[in-house]
């Protein structure tokens, strides 16, 4: 069939030819595709071969041409990270985050509620290791779980600190009840041997 072009200009004579002669290799593309376990684009085919390869109709020639290297996979191509990587790396230093290579607000790129969450969770998980090491009773652990949801604690540190002035405290006041305590069981003795002696005088003058 002789080629009738649909648009004003002309081809080459050479191109003119090749499209008369061309063979259409769409299903020979498909099969070895399917063959190879490929995309069709990456199947390479001999162009000095097609007039034998556009006669291949079945899987079975095929493979025989793939492995006569008419048809060929070709291979993957490269895509490196290794750029990317020594950038991330570069980043996790520091390096290129300034204010000219931020976009957007210091909110989006790390939120106030994320931040907010890795403390409570700090101080919670703090919270709960001394309760169950006894070193806080659950009153105390109650008392310093509500303060640390008000916002009251920015850290551990601050935390440890509150814990160790109030078991302070504590034992401060538990020592001044134990001396008022040992005061009135002596004041307590004192006038029991007083009342002993005045009965034991009452009884004499008898």
């Amino acid at each position: 069939s002789t080629f009738s072009p649909q648009f004003p200009f002309s081809l080459p004579p050479t191109t003119l030819f090749l499209y008369n002669n061309m063979v259409s290799l769409v299903l020979q593309k498909r099969l070895a595709a399917s063959i190879l376990k490929c995309g069709k684009r990456k199947v390479w085919m001999d162009p000095n071969e097609c007039g034998d390869l556009g006669g291949l109709n079945s899987r079975q020639n095929i493979r025989k041409a793939i492995k006569d290297g008419q048809i060929v996979k070709q291979p993957e191509t490269i895509h490196s990270r290794a750029r990317v990587q020594l950038r991330n790396e570069a980043k996790r230093k520091g390096r290129h985050t300034g204010h000219g290579k931020r976009r957007g607000t210091a909110n989006a790129r790390l939120p106030f509620k994320v931040i907010w969450m890795r403390r409570m969770r700090v101080l919670r998980r703090m919270l709960k290791k001394y309760r169950e090491a006894k070193k806080i009773d659950s009153h105390i652990y109650h008392e310093l779980y509500m303060l640390a949801k008000g916002n009251q604690f920015k850290n551990k540190r601050v935390l440890m600190e509150k814990i160790h002035q109030m078991k302070a405290e504590r034992n401060r006041v538990k020592a001044l009840e134990e001396q008022a305590m040992a005061r009135k069981s002596r004041s307590q003795a004192k006038k029991a041997r007083k009342d002993q002696k005045e009965a034991a005088k009452a009884e004499e003058s008898k």
